[in-house]
């Protein structure tokens, strides 16, 4: 495994970064001996660092995965805050639930350009604040734009991206893979921290999920990629990409037998949460029901977190 440190911070973490949304409520929604287990399982494996967010509500797995463990884990984690105190609150539970004195890395989650992010200036303010108190080592942001990447290459407290980025593009909301690697490249050159997600394409890639994957660990630009991992199969296949080794074969039959989808279940009252918090624009309401263009869902589950029925989730 192959290790990077995150721009100009001292964080150095592992190219394969462990992106837990897919194992949480949004998404497999794995019993937490289930997900903890796969979490260690890459831990054991030389994975060091782990990605989620207040949304994805995976702090109980990460913690549990910790148990006992005494090597080094950076966790980066996300919250939508943008006044003060409720990024105060944010702070305060990622410490509480993953039982840390200090979060490795917090990011402005989902910003959209320069604006949103000044948007969310009071937020960033407390992490300032919070940075220089030793409860937090690095700030940021994560984004599904250019403009957002853009954005944060203009501020000089955004010291980590973390970018949407695959090879085909899919899921940039505003330009092209290319626009998105040239500003990735100028980042890296001021001494940003890069670490991509969504390598996969949110799981539309994975009839060529190796040579996505390979794609993204070998962007310069990335010093870290962050892959959604539902099993010890998915674990094994990824670290052994990373590290230019031949999969398994077992665990190829196990994974390529696996279809990821979202379902909206009959019960939906159309209510209109999910389009409305939909990054990709991929949800309407027809007929009264929330029904999903597949060519442009990701699989991201933001929408089942806001569905007041219970309605809609990735399986």
């Amino acid at each position: 495994m192959d290790y990077n440190y995150l721009g100009k911070t001292n964080l150095k973490v592992s190219k394969v970064c462990f992106g837990s949304l897919t194992i949480g409520p949004l998404q497999a929604n794995l019993s937490l001996k289930q997900g903890s287990k796969i979490i260690r399982h890459a831990l054991e494996r030389g994975v060091n660092f782990i990605d989620t967010a207040e949304i994805y509500d995976t702090y109980p797995y990460i913690r549990e995965a910790l148990k006992g463990y005494s090597k080094e884990v950076i966790i980066a984690t996300k919250s939508y805050a943008y006044e003060a105190s409720v990024m105060k609150e944010s702070l305060e539970k990622a410490r509480r639930e993953l039982d840390r004195d200090v979060i490795d890395i917090f990011l402005l989650h989902e910003q959209e350009s320069i604006l949103t992010i000044k948007g969310h200036w009071q937020a960033v303010e407390y992490l300032l604040k919070a940075k220089a108190q030793g409860l937090v080592r690095a700030i940021g942001l994560s984004t599904h734009t250019v403009a957002g990447v853009k954005g944060a290459l203009e501020i000089p407290e955004m010291e980590i991206i973390h970018p949407l980025i695959n090879y085909q593009g899919l899921g940039i909301l505003d330009g092209t893979r290319d626009e998105m690697l040239s500003l990735l490249k100028q980042g890296k050159s001021m001494g940003k921290g890069i670490y991509g997600m969504k390598p996969i394409g949110g799981g539309n890639l994975l009839v060529e999920a190796e040579k996505a994957l390979t794609w993204a660990l070998q962007r310069p630009e990335l010093d870290a990629v962050a892959v959604g991992m539902q099993s010890i199969s998915e674990v094994n296949i990824n670290l052994a990409l990373a590290e230019g080794r031949e999969p398994d074969p077992e665990d190829l039959e196990i994974v390529k037998n696996k279809v990821r989808y979202l379902l909206i279940e009959d019960y939906c009252e159309g209510c209109g949460a999910c389009v409305a918090k939909c990054p990709q624009k991929a949800l309407q309401i027809i007929e009264a029901r929330a029904k999903v263009e597949k060519e442009k869902c990701l699989l991201c589950g933001y929408c089942a977190g806001v569905c007041p029925y219970f309605a809609i989730k990735v399986i």
